[in-house]
């Protein structure tokens, strides 16, 4: 090996070595960097979102719905690699929060041994009495003797409170662990329907340029003929989510019917529940577990059940309540499966939580004059449905209000705000856009 290849050997591994030491991350570097990326996709998002509500403004034309089917696939596209970022970050999150929880085991621990140090110690001063001290040793031992129970006493007081202030801790960290693991499988969940989405779209362009040829005369004939499809639309099957699908005149029916009692445009109200069926489609189907309790820790059998499927403090004895008043087998009644971390239980099309729905049940059987309101069926949860949405802030009719409704609807308040589930709102809101076209068909606007 001569001396010149061994030194450009030298010399490209110190380039490659530099390299790698450049591009190397402190945590702290790869958040800032992450936060970065994901405000600069925020901002690009809202432009593509400002170019496509332009566009629709438009009149109907061959060039303006395609312009505006490819600004909707480049925000879906977007959108994705947000979420990709926002997924990694949450990673990170949930890596620190696993290191740390170990940390705080093993702190755990070592207070435990000491806790069980110093109880030993409390019995062994505790198994010699009063009397046996004095007479067996001289009186400075015996205040010794007493000095050092009392301070064993206070070591335990005083180990007991940070015992106490660990497991506290541990339990917290440990929640707070789940709901990121939960929000990351649900991110994942809307990965998939961003997906579905793109592929619909991408699918509807074609099928747009095939049969017109690219023509604007044969579009706008093509956009005759669809005006004259109502019959068609009004016996087309609307999908609900654990439940029997309906035509979508009956749908569009109770939606008009619960859209007079709360101000929530009827389209809205559909495409919600479109949007539900198509995560139930994804989620799958699940039962409550008909397992016995074991016992409540005393050898004592509760007669309670274990619910892996829900949330067994807040949703299973709700549940109970609602099948009993039903007349239903609690174990044959299928609900939403938990998203791999953290609980499912939501029942029927409009998937409530038992315990959510619990809040809405006497409201929702003075409206629908069903008691109990039965929460598969699909009147009363297009009603339930359009209730939340209406106590969401939907009944005030802008496109901004209707589309944080529905991510209150899907996230909840905290959450609604979070650019990673804009998705939701984006596709319930193009749903809705499509159900007002077919509305408008039957209403013959």
């Amino acid at each position: 090996m001569t001396r010149s290849y061994v030194l450009s050997a030298f010399v490209l591994f110190v380039v490659f070595a530099t390299a790698v030491f450049a591009f190397a991350e402190t945590p702290e570097e790869r958040r800032t960097r992450l936060e970065q990326e994901l405000a600069k996709i925020e901002q690009d998002i809202v432009e593509k979102r400002g170019v496509l509500s332009e566009k629709q403004k438009e009149r109907t034309s061959l060039e303006r719905d395609i312009a505006v089917l490819d600004y909707q696939i480049e925000i879906a596209k977007t959108q994705i690699r947000h979420r990709d970022l926002a997924i990694a970050r949450l990673r990170d999150e949930i890596g620190n929060k696993q290191s740390a929880i170990y940390e705080l085991d093993k702190k755990v621990g070592r207070s435990e041994a000491s806790l069980a140090q110093l109880i030993r110690r409390t019995r062994e001063l505790d198994d010699r009495s009063l009397a046996e001290i004095i007479l067996s040793d001289s009186l400075s031992r015996v205040f010794a003797e007493l000095d050092a129970l009392a301070q064993v006493e206070q070591e335990l007081n005083a180990s007991f409170e940070i015992m106490a202030s660990l497991r506290s801790d541990l339990a917290a960290r440990k929640t707070v662990l789940e709901g990121e693991q939960g929000e990351e499988e649900q991110l994942r969940r809307i990965q998939l329907l961003e997906k579905q989405t793109i592929e619909r779209k991408e699918k509807e362009k074609q099928q747009i340029l095939t049969v017109t040829r690219g023509e604007e005369k044969t579009y706008q004939q093509l956009i005759v003929e669809r005006e004259k499809q109502a019959a068609v639309i009004r016996s087309a099957l609307f999908e609900l989510r654990d439940s029997a699908a309906i035509p979508f005149g009956k749908a569009y029916d109770f939606a008009k019917e619960a859209s007079a009692k709360t101000g929530v445009r009827p389209a809205l109200i559909l495409a919600v529940l479109r949007q539900e069926t198509n995560l139930g489609e994804n989620v799958g189907q699940c039962f409550l577990t008909n397992s016995p309790n074991k016992g409540d820790g005393q050898g004592k059998n509760t007669g309670r059940y274990f619910a892996r499927v829900m949330k067994p403090d807040r949703d299973v004895d709700p549940f109970l309540e609602i099948m009993s008043g039903l007349g239903l087998d609690p174990f044959g009644q299928v609900v939403s499966c938990p998203p791999g971390y953290g609980y499912g239980g939501a029942m029927g099309p409009a998937q409530f939580i038992p315990s959510t729905w619990m809040l809405y049940k006497d409201r929702l059987a003075r409206v629908v004059g069903q008691n109990p309101p039965n929460p598969w069926d699909a009147r009363t949860a297009i009603f339930a449905s359009t209730m939340l949405l209406m106590d969401n802030g939907a009944d005030k009719g802008t496109y901004a209000s209707e589309r944080l409704a529905t991510l209150r609807y899907f996230a909840g308040w905290t959450n609604a705000q979070k650019a990673a589930y804009a998705f939701y709102g984006d596709s319930v809101m193009s749903f809705a856009a499509q159900y007002q076209k077919d509305i408008d068909i039957l209403e013959g606007k």
